[in-house]
């Protein structure tokens, strides 16, 4: 399966922070020809198994499964759905939406709705409609109408969109942060025929709400060696200063020397940045960013694991719909490859 398909299932697959089963599921098929074993642990990460040589490091690739989205608050008597942000996401996107409501009776349709502009007053016309203000329509008329159709509090709310590839290397599509980094971890094992290390391929859960299933699933592995596949934010689009987001789309995956959460060790740089030039892999390097990757929590796992991070600069992230480059998927598949391959000679 090429790169492109196997985005497309994973991105098409619905798996909000804390309910990730769907992505789970497909993620355990996808892995299972490339590995030793696949399982899953108590808190839901899924963990394919690579065995290597017997003393050699033990490597554990982290790609998280579970994307922003929303939980069913409360049910109005109309009808309409008040709801929870679960992630980090920007009130500005949400209104107009479409959504879908996973009941215990199947999907729902419905939309992000809010007090028509045209009987809004000027000042509520100029400012940024807050999540609490709006409100999911799903046709039903009253609140017993919508639990009849299966509506309860708790219920799952994702984004209704679908994969679509818009050029011949640019696609679009929801939940790239972080199915993308669940892609490349897959491809790399597909074309890694030997290795010495063995291998943990992690997908993590709940990374968007503070990093949990890699801090659990890094302490049961205890590795030698932690790799982070993620996305990072494309600087290259209007309004947006080189000094704020100088990573581009095109050119290449990005290493973090530091973020939010982590400065990277030296000697894991330093090996990742080799592994790139000496294959002429193009790469860019990033600090400064808010945010932070699995290889935040990684790292500071019992007395420490040398950890790093490779990731996709990915336009609109944390939105419905993201668009990256799949030349620097490819080129990150490479990286991984050959930053595998060159961690037993260092560790």
């Amino acid at each position: 399966m090429a790169i492109v398909e196997t985005l497309e299932k994973l991105s098409n697959v619905y798996g909000v922070t804390g309910r990730e089963e769907e992505v789970a599921s497909l993620l355990k098929k996808l892995l299972k020809p490339y590995v030793d074993e696949v399982k899953e642990d108590k808190l839901g990460n899924i963990i394919g198994i690579r065995k290597g040589k017997k003393n050699a490091p033990k490597v554990m690739l982290a790609a998280h499964m579970d994307e922003i989205g929303l939980f069913v608050k409360t049910i109005t008597k109309e009808g309409f759905l008040h709801f929870t942000k679960i992630g980090g996401i920007d009130d500005r996107i949400l209104l107009a939406q479409k959504v879908l409501v996973f009941t215990e009776k199947g999907p729902l349709h419905g939309i992000i709705g809010s007090k028509p502009p045209h009987i809004q007053k000027e000042e509520e016309r100029k400012k940024v409609i807050s999540y609490d203000e709006l409100f999911i329509d799903v046709g039903a008329s009253s609140q017993e109408e919508a639990k009849k159709m299966g509506v309860k509090v708790g219920d799952t709310v994702c984004f209704d969109v679908k994969f679509a590839k818009i050029r011949e290397n640019i696609v679009i599509g929801k939940a790239f942060d972080d199915r993308i980094g669940c892609v490349i971890m897959i491809e790399a094992l597909k074309r890694l025929k030997k290795t010495e290390c063995t291998i943990y391929s992690v997908g993590t859960v709940q990374e968007e709400v503070g990093l949990r299933g890699a801090g659990t699933s890094a302490f049961g592995l205890y590795p030698d060696f932690g790799i982070a596949l993620d996305v990072t934010v494309s600087g290259d689009t209007p309004e947006v200063k080189e000094t704020d987001a100088p990573i581009k789309m095109g050119k290449g995956p990005s290493l973090t020397i530091a973020d939010a959460g982590m400065i990277v060790p030296p000697k894991v740089l330093r090996l990742m940045v080799d592994a790139a030039e000496e294959n002429k892999i193009p790469y860019q390097l990033e600090t400064g960013l808010p945010g932070s990757t699995d290889a935040a929590r990684i790292l500071l796992t019992r007395d420490g694991v040398p950890s790093g991070a490779i990731s996709i600069p990915t336009r609109y992230i944390h939105s419905p719909t993201s668009l990256l480059n799949l030349e620097d998927v490819e080129n990150a598949v490479k990286l991984l490859i050959a930053v595998l391959q060159k961690i037993p000679k260092q560790i």
